[in-house]
């Protein structure tokens, strides 16, 4: 079996087995498309240029990305809309489930990408703690949110929902691996900025 797909089938078992247990059932997400107004983005919202990032906030692979995508943002964020999607992946990442329930309760009093920022460039703080909510709550704190009001939304029905979407549509991409990116609906590979950069361009052309 090849790797990618055994990847997938041993994170699907597990989400399952999670799911019995009374946890998030990660194989319940929607995995329809929705408009791009709703989703987390950040550029032109009116850019034919779409780039579509499915992320690990606890992936060092993520992390080390994370400098290349935001300078990409700086050069062509009024040309381009980059979004971001959720891929825990929880068989490896105990804490990413947490992580990107913590982004979306942020994102609820406007703050998601000043969270996403935080949870990334504090990445190896947490990312190896048991349980690492009370940090998120640390950094929720840091931005001025209301903690109440992030505490409801962090174990919400409806962040955990989010999540599970954002998997189910990568799924449904062919994701397995983190991170991921789509430009225009196609899969691909940038090994660097140069490459990024190259590739943006072009379907900017």
């Amino acid at each position: 079996m090849p790797l990618g797909i055994l990847a997938v089938t041993i994170v699907l078992i597990v989400l399952v087995a999670m799911g019995a247990k009374g946890g998030v059932d990660y194989t319940r997400g929607n995995a329809t498309e929705q408009p791009l107004s709703a989703e987390w983005s950040r550029g032109n919202a009116e850019s034919k240029v779409v780039v579509i990032e499915y992320s690990d906030f606890q992936c060092p692979a993520c992390r080390a990305y994370e400098p290349l995508v935001n300078q990409l943002y700086k050069e062509f964020g009024d040309r381009v809309l980059f979004v971001y999607r959720h891929f825990p992946l929880f068989s490896i990442h105990p804490n990413a489930d947490g992580a990107a329930r913590a982004a979306e309760a942020a994102g609820q009093q406007g703050k998601f990408w000043e969270m996403h920022d935080l949870l990334f460039v504090n990445q190896s703080s947490w990312s190896k703690l048991v349980n690492a909510e009370s940090v998120f709550t640390g950094y929720a704190e840091k931005l001025g949110l209301s903690l109440d009001a992030y505490t409801a939304a962090f174990e919400s029905a409806e962040a955990r929902q989010s999540v599970a979407d954002d998997y189910a549509r990568g799924l449904k991409m062919g994701v397995n691996s983190t991170p991921t990116f789509f430009l225009n609906g196609s899969k691909i590979r940038p090994s660097s900025y140069d490459e990024f950069r190259l590739l943006l361009e072009a379907a900017l052309r």
